[in-house]
């Protein structure tokens, strides 16, 4: 069991939504509102700050706080910015600022242009379901975008960083079967299992559920939600890829319920037992799981690209809006 502040921001951030969208007067709709910030506002930031202004990413009731903090570039935006936005329990600002000061670790032009790399996709997705980062700049990507002489901001840096992907994909160094310009997508995601296995004449190692990224830890299974979710950044090549996804592999990863999580088309063949999923002729392993954490950004950022639905209300949200402005955003929606 593990008290996960992303969890938890990623919670809030739906409930907050919920309480922007059911605006009517009926009483449940009222109530609804009334829960939302009354939930939000009984979460005591402060207690999560543990080290020198960083947020600890969880705590165990066994073991205590967990050793790891929201540092350097990820998904944890959403966490920051709910915690130094809070009406009743705020952290400092200079919480976000010390999350900004660790970006030049993260800062890169491998596989494309300039912008801030955390190697699984998801890290660039999971903030943007619930903000609309577009035209908006704190310190850091106001200061970049004079540096490049052009605009930066948090959605044009996961626009990059979708593009990377693909261009990985696309060089497949590794020689992993199905990676393409057209199929390609890493993020966390269900695998195999852990072990390793010589396939047309070379060792190949696998893993179970992890965290999987361009230049780190992959073994060479795709997950249709890298891809999926990103629609809303760059749906020039992402509606082709996941046509092409579903037109090579069918029924094999594409059910009644959509996608499923992950599939590696290297591994067609298990010398022993697999810890997940099953072999499937003409596509290779497959995963047997939909997971929840990977199916709701394909709803919600489809739908921001189709409609601006979820960016729409929460644009207007006071809490949101309340904790850019702290951490320094300016422009575009801000400031209309």
């Amino acid at each position: 069991n593990e008290l996960s502040t992303v969890d938890t921001a990623l919670l809030i951030g739906g409930m907050l939504f919920a309480a922007r969208y059911f605006d009517g007067r009926h009483a449940d709709e009222a109530e609804i509102r009334q829960k939302a910030q009354a939930i939000y506002e009984r979460i005591e930031w402060p207690w999560a700050v543990i080290r020198d202004n960083r947020i600890t990413m969880g705590w165990h009731p066994e073991s205590g706080f967990i050793p790891s903090d929201w540092h350097v570039y990820n998904e944890g935006m959403l966490v920051l910015l709910l915690a130094v936005g809070s009406p009743t329990h705020p952290v400092s600002v200079n919480v976000w600022h010390e999350w900004a000061a660790s970006y030049d670790e993260s800062w890169t032009d491998r596989w494309g242009s300039w912008h801030l790399n955390f190697a699984p996709i998801f890290g660039h997705q999971y903030s943007h379901m619930f903000i609309d980062f577009r035209g908006i700049q704190d310190a850091w990507m106001r200061g970049q975008s004079a540096q490049l002489g052009e605009q930066l901001d948090y959605f044009e840096n996961s626009r990059r960083a979708v593009y990377a992907q693909q261009k990985y994909a696309h060089d497949n160094v590794a020689g992993w079967a199905g990676y393409s310009s057209e199929v390609w997508g890493l993020t966390a995601c269900d695998g195999p299992g852990d072990f390793k296995q010589v396939i047309d004449g070379k060792e190949r190692e696998f893993f179970s559920y992890s965290a999987r990224g361009p230049g780190e830890r992959d073994d060479g299974t795709i997950a249709p939600t890298a891809a999926a979710s990103s629609i809303a950044f760059a749906p020039e090549i992402v509606v082709p890829c996941v046509k092409a996804m579903k037109q090579k592999y069918g029924t094999g990863i594409y059910t009644e319920w959509g996608f499923l999580d992950s599939f590696n088309p290297t591994l067609t063949v298990r010398d022993g037992p697999l810890q997940h999923g099953k072999i499937v002729d003409g596509v290779g392993w497959v995963d047997g799981d939909y997971l929840g954490i990977d199916q709701g950004p394909i709803v919600i950022m489809t739908e921001n690209h189709r409609s601006d639905f979820v960016w729409r209300y929460m644009r207007g949200e006071p809490n949101i809006r309340r904790g850019l402005e702290i951490s320094g955003f300016t422009g575009g929606w801000l400031n209309a």
